[in-house]
């Protein structure tokens, strides 16, 4: 430090950490002649689903004795921690520390040409199914909006039917005298049954 009453700005002793450094580089060389090296696994597929639903639309009560794993939100039992929402619960168990703590490094195993063959050939059996399954459904489909439209065709068949009927029951002189009354009186119709 200096003693000058004008010069504000700290003074740092160079030997002193120079000193410090080089015991924690000695440090470091003498734990790592101890230890052994720490093997990662290389990052692979999840065997599990992620549960993101149970939790979906229940109501909990929560207070200052709650355990974190109860508490709202998702809990990670491997790091300890809650996560407010699904979309960072996911970032969170696809991310580094998540990983770490698993005990896997963030590198993935190299895929031989073999590996990547058979996984062409898993994923076009998949494809060649959901192209099955797709065509079944579509000809179900149009089946059943076929038979729909002949319904409604004999629906209307029907209707047709009934109303030629009610055409040829209705008197003949009567309608008429009822038409000048109501051409008279100015009317149009009554409502009743159109004629062609």
């Amino acid at each position: 430090m200096s003693l000058r009453p004008d010069d504000h700005r700290r003074k740092w002793d160079r030997k002193e950490y120079e000193r410090l450094a080089q015991e924690r580089i000695l440090a470091k060389d003498k734990g790592n002649e101890d230890e052994e090296p720490v093997t990662k696994e290389l990052l692979k597929q999840r065997e599990y689903k992620v549960d993101l639903d149970s939790k979906l639309g229940k109501s909990m009560v929560i207070n200052k004795s709650t355990p974190s794993s109860q508490s709202g939100g998702y809990y990670c039992n491997v790091c300890d921690c809650v996560v407010k929402d699904s979309i960072n619960f996911l970032d969170h168990i696809n991310g580094k520390k998540h990983q770490r703590n698993l005990g896997m490094s963030m590198k993935v195993e190299r895929s031989s040409l073999d590996q990547v063959k058979e996984r062409f050939k898993i994923n076009k059996k998949k494809s060649e199914e959901k192209k099955k399954d797709y065509e079944l459904e579509s000809r179900v489909r149009e089946a059943k909006e076929e038979e729909d439209r002949y319904r409604e065709y004999k629906r209307e068949k029907r209707k047709e039917r009934k109303r030629k009927h009610e055409d040829d029951d209705a008197d003949p002189d009567q309608d008429a005298g009822s038409s000048e009354m109501a051409a008279i009186m100015g009317f149009a119709g009554f409502g009743g049954s159109k004629k062609n």
